[in-house]
């Protein structure tokens, strides 16, 4: 017999059990506010029998996939963990933060609202989800992250500084929670940890977001924790995870969801405003403007997204997809939309396939958004009928964090799901 095979025969024997007759629940690690040492929040653990191989939740979720039950382990996760947080703070308004893994949150988003329509009035809940699947499925994250806020869950993201690269999807996603990987703490002085604290801080103070830093065991830490940019903390140094939701500082207005809204339902060019001052230009002119973004993205230090819209697949010429194909190998993300656009339209670039009718079929949008780039080209198409090159185009070049950070929104909704 395979041994693999036999091993996750038995994994899933036991954790079989487990979901059937119950035998998980979860223990509840504190967050910290680092200025004034109040208890805030609790984080659900989830655990196994102590005398099991499925005790740790890395073990039980390693289980859940290898026998395709990961939806039920979650559900019986959330509905545990809210369960303890409606009796075990006796009535008591609370902060709890629950894990999802992705595939969840995109596949299964019915068993998140089930599990969340058992919630006591007084639990204020917010969902972690981890950096690593937001390349992945980026429309889905977000879309699954939109209905979670739309049910009152504010959004925390976890494991940030991992991958570096993935800084750039923190603008994307707009978690009103970071939470720093904790191996960050014992290298504060590597020049790579202090690049990922200085984007997420630069995130922070634009979006009012919390950061929380994992892993604080000692004083020392603590004072790590501070040079990081943290708000909130997590560690032995205060507990290692309990049975009980002792009393604790309620401040829902640090965790409140956020929605992102009308953005991604529009257009980039329609989210230009009044306020901008609308140029006119033939479409020669303003190919440098597109290409001197492109080259923005190449040159940041912490690489950015890019987005572009071309109207048509006509116009992703040969040239553009050489350009497509370098900007793919060195940047998180890369995405392009127009009428017959392939998923795929250059190696490593996510295509997205608009309808004719689609009102982003008739603008030219390149954008680029990171941690510390921000910038767009938004045109629409005046509709002339000569050559291409001398088309006449409506634009705005802008700088403006927010309004790109809205037109990347718009644009993500319309990327085909990988």
């Amino acid at each position: 017999m395979d041994t693999r095979h036999a091993s996750a025969t038995a994994a899933g024997v036991s954790l079989d059990h487990l979901l059937r007759d119950g035998g998980l629940y979860c223990v509840y690690q504190p967050f910290v506010d680092l200025d004034s040492g109040a208890v805030l929040a609790f984080e659900a653990l989830l655990r196994g029998p102590e005398d099991t191989g499925l005790r740790s939740p890395m073990a039980l979720l390693d289980a859940a996939r290898a026998t395709g039950r990961l939806a039920e382990l979650e559900y019986a996760a959330l509905q545990a963990s809210l369960a303890d947080a409606a009796s075990l703070s006796q009535g008591r308004p609370v902060t709890l933060f629950v894990n999802l893994e992705p595939t969840t949150l995109t596949r299964h988003l019915d068993v998140v609202r089930d599990a969340l329509t058992t919630r006591a009035a007084h639990v204020q809940v917010v969902v972690e989800i981890t950096e690593r699947a937001l390349a992945d499925d980026l429309a889905g994250i977000l879309t699954g992250a939109e209905h979670l806020r739309a049910a009152g869950c504010a959004i925390a993201l976890d494991d940030v500084g991992v991958h570096p690269e993935s800084l750039a999807f923190i603008p994307l996603l707009r978690p009103e929670i970071v939470k720093l990987d904790l191996q960050l703490l014992r290298t504060v002085k590597d020049p790579a940890t202090i690049t990922v604290a200085g984007a997420v801080r630069a995130y922070a103070e634009q979006a009012g977001a919390e950061v929380v830093a994992e892993g604080i065991e000692t004083p020392g830490d603590l004072t790590r924790a501070l040079v990081l940019g943290a708000t909130l903390g997590q560690g032995w140094l205060w507990s290692r995870g309990e049975r009980r939701i002792p009393p604790a500082t309620f401040r829902p207005e640090r965790f409140t969801a956020h929605p992102i809204g009308a953005a991604l339902r529009a257009t980039p060019y329609e989210l230009v405003g009044a306020g901008k001052h609308i140029r006119h230009a033939p479409k020669h002119l303003l190919v440098p403007l597109s290409k001197t973004l492109e080259l923005m993205a190449l040159q940041a230090t912490v690489p950015p997204v890019l987005f572009a819209a071309f109207e048509h697949v006509q116009f992703f010429r040969p040239s553009t997809n050489r350009r497509f194909t370098e900007l793919a190998a060195h940047l998180p993300f890369v995405a392009a939309l127009g009428v017959d656009m392939p998923s795929e339209p250059a190696p490593g670039v996510r295509g997205g396939n608009l309808p004719i009718q689609d009102p982003l079929a008739s603008e030219w949008t390149v954008l680029v958004l990171g941690a510390h780039t921000a910038a767009a080209l938004m045109a629409r198409d005046l509709g002339d009928t000569g050559t291409d090159a001398d088309r006449q185009f409506e634009f705005v070049v802008s700088y403006d964090r927010t309004l790109v950070t809205a037109a990347a929104h718009s644009m993500i909704g319309r990327l085909t799901t990988p």
